[in-house]
């Protein structure tokens, strides 16, 4: 070997060899020769030597090809850092010339050979010399025949005899991966995958274990567990007479490796190579802690292992690998906990297409909640719910949703809207209730008197037609494509029960109905962080008596109606802290502004106006008065608390009635949580609180039974937030909501903020959409002064986040900084906010998921 090249290094079990210098073919083949398997002797360039040859600067290539005695046959593989930043394609049979062939002929046969020589002849022309593949269109298919059809194209195409000599021949290999991999569209491929613009290639340079021969030769992969599902099975092919990977694509002639019911095995054509290949696997499990897929050839019967490589799954097989590794004492749990992508828990919780499926792609948008489902197009929610009760699944197209769409989006199978943001309205009710949505799709055409959609192709959907939502990735696909069910199965149970167990801050669920209180205490939230109580109040018998109090006149008239709507509210909350058992739950009194419970249309003004009895000119006055021309900073909130405060009493007293009714004897009592909305000056949160007070002092006297209560308040304006000091003596608790907070910090419309986000981003203007992840920054230093001001004034004050932002990893880390004490998000990211705690927990004591899983490589290290 060279002696004065550091970085060409022959693979023994003690050369100095590190991936992020080698790459991780390098090394795992450095760990395997540890484990004294039967590897081909292998020379590794390291990143710093291909980068030279990309240069033009070769080795000595005699003397790299010294170790491989006479006339090797060799392969060449990149090694990258990460095995998903790609590589150029492998070049297999190098040193393959006429005398070689000649040799070879006597030694295997002239089929054999002559199909080693021609193999080697085209994958040299395409991805060396870089012809076009359709160059050999017309080659023979039979390798005698094909052999010298080939050398002549070659010839023809390059004005070129065939190069002869093995150095010429490895090194032009060599300079031509190097040079695959510094180009421009390579690199940009793999910083798409996260790839640091100037990440380095190696390259393995290895004796060929020949897979065509005399005897039983072949080759194939070998892994002991199912890529998709993480069950325990062998799986892999082998194909007799054939090189690399060529068993995955061999069709009918590949075998199956363990015995199998549907065709012929290699455990019954070879059985002690067979065992021997799975013997070998199950070390590499063991002693690289790893599922790890087996490439091996065989060689007239003789076994060799060519590479292994870290088995491909998806986030169920993830979980599913983790656990069994755990529980198999082959990791520890910290190590599992970080081994699985929090946000990849959502293709567990969802449907998903199958990624293995045709994709036609109509139209793409924002994935606003994860998940995929198929049905056909509808364009309101009228339509929704007479599909659904009809039993056929919808998608609903709005141009955007509002609280009037909530009964529809519950009937579809998913939403699809023209406008909207990461938090618009259907973007947080489809990721409170696990709802594919796709948002911000405004490449569509939508035309919705006419009932169709024109897609940026030009394709038309009409109402009726089929499409799929995949809310993961953000399209809109033509017809019905193939899904994944969910699986929320043991695996997934036992991660989530580690995760807890190593977690320091708590995880509570946006829940708004009985229905979603379920879904939280299934996911195992650890109570209720928002109610919207608004949500209650669109069904159908109770927005009429809604509608009712708004046209009502004074103050009495206004009472007497929401005393109609008493019994169901008292209902509703009863419901829910029966659901919760003990769990606390956060109610947010009422907050939007009225006019979003009024019609829109004429059609409505009339209906509305046969309802009241009241002329529809009326209605119609009524309704333009209450328009205001930026609602979401007008009379909201608490702002609509003080002015028509009949609204508050009648929730107040129903949440009270309903704490005492579902307070059951001998058990906890029941302590709601009541959280005033859009608060930004402390006399607000005086005159509510002494209404609040108020009531509670009149239920205790009614009921002659006592009851305890948390006020806390929602800090969403900037105000709130610096004003944190005087508010906190007067409350239980500050909950930031980080939806309005950051809408009113930037000034951004989050609703409209999805037309301009991605060129923001893309430009650098903003790191991320400020919408999705927190901006610990801006939005961040509100949080900090908030809790530092509100801690200062109140030091048992508890604080949270209940926006969206709340199932982010990294507003949970912030979170965990800032010392809150939970964070809330909707029912469906649970999960993953409780995974992301977890892992945060694991790297405050252990160190990052980078160092765990370094330490996790270093004990591999045999």
């Amino acid at each position: 070997m060279q002696q004065d090249d550091p970085d060409i290094t022959l693979i023994t079990a003690s050369a100095p060899m590190q991936t992020d210098t080698h790459g991780g073919r390098a090394k795992c083949l450095q760990r395997l020769v540890r484990l004294d398997l039967p590897v081909p002797r292998t020379i590794a360039l390291s990143f710093g030597a291909v980068h030279r040859i990309a240069a033009g600067k070769m080795p000595d290539m005699a003397a790299l090809l010294a170790p491989f005695g006479e006339a090797p046959l060799l392969c060449v593989r990149p090694s990258s850092e990460d095995p998903d930043w790609g590589g150029p394609n492998a070049v297999l049979n190098i040193g393959m010339n006429d005398a070689r062939y000649l040799d070879l002929s006597e030694q295997i046969g002239k089929q054999a050979a002559s199909d080693i020589y021609l193999r080697f002849v085209q994958s040299y022309a395409i991805h060396v010399a870089r012809l076009d593949p359709d160059v050999f269109e017309e080659v023979a298919p039979d390798p005698a025949q094909g052999l010298g059809e080939a050398l002549r194209a070659y010839e023809d195409e390059t004005d070129e005899t065939f190069p002869q000599d093995p150095a010429v021949q490895l090194g032009q290999v060599l300079r031509s991966m190097a040079r695959a991999w510094e180009g421009t569209t390579a690199r940009l491929l793999r910083q798409a995958k996260g790839a640091p613009a100037d990440a380095g290639l190696g390259l393995v340079v290895q004796q060929l274990a020949l897979g065509i021969g005399p005897g039983e030769s072949g080759s194939g992969v070998m892994q002991l567990v199912d890529s998709r599902t993480g069950a325990q099975q062998i799986t892999g092919r082998y194909l007799s007479q054939s090189q690399g990977r060529d068993a995955l694509r061999g069709g009918e002639d590949s075998l199956y490796l363990g015995r199998d019911p549907r065709g012929p095995s290699l455990e019954e054509l070879a059985p002690d190579a067979f065992a021997e290949i799975r013997a070998h696997t199950r070390l590499m499990r063991e002693k690289l802690r790893e599922e790890m897929q087996t490439e091996f050839t065989i060689e007239d019967g003789r076994v060799w292992i060519l590479d292994g490589i870290r088995v491909a799954r998806n986030a169920r097989a993830a979980v599913a690998i983790a656990v069994a590794l755990a529980e198999d004492g082959i990791i520890p749990r910290e190590e599992a906990l970080m081994r699985v992508e929090p946000r990849a828990l959502n293709e567990l919780l969802h449907r998903q297409v199958d990624p293995e499926a045709p994709r036609d792609i109509l139209a793409r948008g924002i994935a606003a909640s994860p998940g995929a489902a198929a049905g056909k197009v509808v364009f309101t929610a009228a339509e929704a719910q007479a599909a659904a009760a009809r039993g056929e699944p919808c998608v609903l197209v709005r141009r955007e949703t509002s609280p009037e769409d909530i009964r529809g989006m519950h009937a579809a199978s998913a939403i699809l809207t023209e406008r909207g943001g990461i938090t618009s309205h259907a973007a947080v009710i489809g990721r409170g209730i696990g709802l594919p949505c796709v948002v911000g799709a405004s490449d569509i055409r939508f035309q919705t008197r006419r009932k169709m959609l024109t897609m940026p192709g030009g394709q038309v959907i009409r109402a009726g037609e089929t499409i799929t939502v995949d809310g993961t990735n953000g399209e809109v696909l033509a017809g019905e494509a193939p899904l994944l069910e969910a699986a929320r199965d043991t695996a997934f149970q036992t991660l989530m029960s580690w995760a807890d167990e190593t977690r320091d801050i708590a995880v509570r669920a946006n829940a708004d109905t009985p229905a979603d209180a379920e879904l939280a205490r299934n996911f195992n939230a650890r109570g209720i962080g928002l109610c919207r109580t608004e949500h209650m109040f669109f069904e159908a018998d109770r927005l009429t008596v809604m509608r009712e109090m708004i046209f009502a006149d004074t103050s009495e008239d206004r009472a007497a109606v929401l005393e109609r709507l008493l019994p169901m509210q008292r209902a509703d909350f009863a419901d829910l802290f029966r659901i919760m058992q003990g769990q606390p739950v956060c109610i947010r009194l009422f907050d939007p502004p009225l006019h979003e419970f009024l019609p829109t249309d004429r059609a409505g003004h009339v209906q509305l106006a046969e309802a009241l009895d009241m002329p529809v000119s009326d209605v119609t006055r009524r309704v333009e008065a209450l328009g205001e021309y930026n609602p979401m900073l007008g009379m909201r909130g608490v702002r609509l608390g003080i002015t028509v405060p009949e609204i508050y009493d009648m929730q107040a007293r129903a949440i009270f009635e309903a704490t005492l009714e579902a307070s059951r004897e001998g058990e906890a009592p029941v302590v709601p949580e009541i959280m005033i909305p859009l608060v930004s000056a402390r006399r607000e949160v005086e005159i509510v609180k002494a209404r609040i007070d108020a009531v509670a002092a009149a239920v205790r006297g009614e009921r002659q039974r006592d009851f305890a209560y948390r006020l806390g308040v929602m800090v969403e304006t900037p105000r709130a937030a610096l004003r944190a000091g005087e508010i906190a003596p007067l409350v239980s608790f500050l909950s930031f909501g980080t939806n309005d907070l950051t809408q009113m910090t930037y000034g951004l419309s989050r609703d409209d903020a999805g037309r301009f986000m991605s060129a923001y981003v893309q430009k650098g203007v903003y790191p991320e959409d400020p919408f999705h992840v927190l901006d610990t920054d801006g939005v961040g230093e509100l949080l900090r002064i908030g809790a530092e001001r509100g801690r200062a004034a109140n030091p048992d004050i508890v604080l949270s986040i209940c926006g969206e932002h709340g199932g982010n990893p990294e507003s949970i880390s912030f979170c965990r900084e800032a010392g809150f004490t939970y964070v809330s998000c909707s029912p469906f990211r649970v999960p993953v906010a409780r995974l992301a705690a977890a892992q945060l927990s694991v790297r405050d004591r252990i160190g990052t998921p980078e160092a765990v899983l370094a330490q996790d490589r270093s004990r591999s290290a045999v």
